[in-house]
Order: structure tokens, then C-alpha cells, then sequence
């Protein structure tokens, strides 16, 4: 009996194991090894070389602080307009059906498919004073070139995708039933979004913020002309470190770049620990 349960163990043991395990996980851990963890390591350990007292040197300065609260605030700023618009643009690709729904659908991933530096370009020919949008400011006093203005416009841009299809498929897995209760029940359409539908979209909708946020706070392709480069103005940290290569100041540019990663580390934890929070949610509700 015991030898038959030992034989069915290691029989499911070996199916639960995909055929080449070990090959495939030893090719996993090197390629992730050699494209990211080698080159991350590579920085911190090129950045502890300058020691506490160099990193604080090289991070201080009206420049840099500048820099870091342009970045930090405009990309603050333009993933919570993406959360007000991306949250209707992705209810209402979800749940209306009009014409051309498929295209504006489409259009939605335009800002991955297309590059970031063409993204800038034509941004900026569009609200340049003689642009199709800018012509129309131009009259009004409203200048977007150069400004904080274009700098937001041009991190809402690449930022929009992340909301909406984060959002999309939870609106999809929505109960139409719980809302058609609800209102059975007599409450307003206001007490439904608010009681019923804004729930279940929350983990969703903060997962999308993040995402959008952190996507803003790396972006360079896109505000590299748009933004005009104006120091403590609209002078992004991505920016910035292209400024300290070219000066030749490779410790500075380091610097930069370490502070940077632990950024995205840290915006990388939170997003993984609202996904973990959506599922235990969703398990719960289930």
C-alpha cells in the first residue's frame, strides 16, 4: 500500500513538472541575470564606489531638487488626470457601443506601438503657435511648448494605455445583476456608482495610477522636446542624466540613475502589493 502511494506521489510529482525543467529554468535565470540584474548591480555597486557623502554631493543642488520635483509633481499630476479620463474612456469602451468603437479601442494603445520621440515631435508641432491645437491657444494667451503645460500633456499621452487596460478587463467582469439590485432597491444611479461599482474598481484603478505614475517618472522620449529643457522649470531627471553623460560627469549621471531605480523599485512594490491586494480582494468577494 505505502509503495503504491510513494508510486502515485512521484507520478504526480512528474506531471506537475514541465518535461525540461531544470534546462529551462538555468535559461531563465541567466538570460534575466544578463539583462537586468547584472547591469542593475552594476550601478549600485558603480554608485556605492562614491560613498554616502559623494551621492549626497552629487543629489544636492537647486538643479537637481528642481528636477526631482518636476518630474515627481507633473507625473503626479498627469496620472490623476488619467484617472479621472482613463477610468470613463475605459467605461465607456466597455460598456457603450457606437461607431468607430473599434478604432478609438485601437487608438488607445497608439502611445506603445508608437515611439516616444515621434510621440514628442508631434506633440510639439500640434501645439506649437502655428500647430493645428496651438493656433487656437495662441489667441487665448495659452502657450503649451515649453511650459509645465506640455511637459503634463506629454506624460498624460504615454500614461493613458496603462489606466484603460488596466481597467478594462475588471469593468468586463462586472455584475450587472449587483447594479440592477441596487437600483431595485431604490438607490440613485449616484449611490450605485458609489457603493457598488466604485468597490470593486478601486484595487483596479490604483493599480492603473501606479503604473501610470511610474511610466511618467521615466519617461525622456517624449518630453525631450516638448519640454523646452528650462532648468527647475521643466527639467525632467531622465534629462538631466543625459545632461550629466554629456558633460562627461559619468558619477553624477550614476548618481541619477541609482536614485532612480530605487524609485522604480519602490513603485514596483507597491503595484505588485495592490495586484495582491485585488486578488485577496476578489477571493473574498468570490
Amino acid at each position: 500500500m505505502s509503495a503504491t502511494l510513494s508510486w502515485s506521489t512521484r507520478t504526480r510529482q512528474r506531471i506537475g513538472i514541465l518535461p525540461g525543467f531544470g534546462l529551462s529554468l538555468g535559461i531563465t535565470l541567466t538570460y534575466l541575470s544578463t539583462i537586468v540584474l547584472i547591469p542593475v548591480a552594476a550601478l549600485f555597486i558603480h554608485a556605492s564606489g562614491l560613498g554616502w557623502s559623494g551621492l549626497v554631493e552629487k543629489l544636492s543642488g537647486a538643479r537637481v531638487a528642481g528636477a526631482f520635483k518636476v518630474t515627481f509633481g507633473i507625473s503626479f499630476i498627469a496620472a490623476l488626470v488619467n484617472l479621472v479620463f482613463g477610468t470613463l474612456t475605459a467605461w465607456v469602451l466597455v460598456r457603450y457601443r457606437f461607431p468607430g468603437k473599434r478604432f478609438f479601442d485601437a487608438m488607445v494603445d497608439l502611445p506603445f506601438a508608437m515611439p516616444t520621440a515621434v510621440a514628442g515631435i508631434a506633440l510639439t508641432a500640434l501645439f506649437a503657435p502655428n500647430g493645428w491645437i496651438g493656433s487656437w491657444l495662441e489667441p487665448l494667451g495659452l502657450t503649451v511648448n515649453y511650459t509645465q503645460l506640455g511637459l503634463g500633456i506629454a506624460l498624460t499621452f504615454i500614461g493613458l494605455p496603462f489606466m484603460v487596460r488596466t481597467l478594462q478587463p475588471v469593468i468586463e467582469e462586472l455584475s450587472r445583476e449587483a447594479e440592477e439590485a441596487a437600483a431595485c432597491l431604490g438607490a440613485t444611479r449616484a449611490q450605485t456608482v458609489r457603493r457598488v461599482i466604485f468597490p470593486e474598481l478601486l484595487p483596479a484603478i490604483l493599480t492603473g495610477f501606479a503604473l501610470a505614475f511610474a511610466r511618467a517618472v521615466g519617461e525622456y522620449g517624449s518630453v525631450v522636446f516638448i519640454s523646452g529643457n528650462i532648468p527647475r522649470y521643466t527639467e525632467v531627471i531622465p534629462q538631466l542624466i543625459i545632461i550629466r553623460l554629456e558633460q562627461y560627469d559619468y558619477q553624477g549621471a550614476t548618481a541619477l540613475g541609482a536614485a532612480m531605480l530605487v524609485v522604480s523599485f519602490s513603485l514596483l512594490l507597491i503595484i505588485n502589493l495592490l495586484q495582491r491586494w485585488a486578488e485577496r480582494r476578489a477571493g473574498s468577494a468570490a
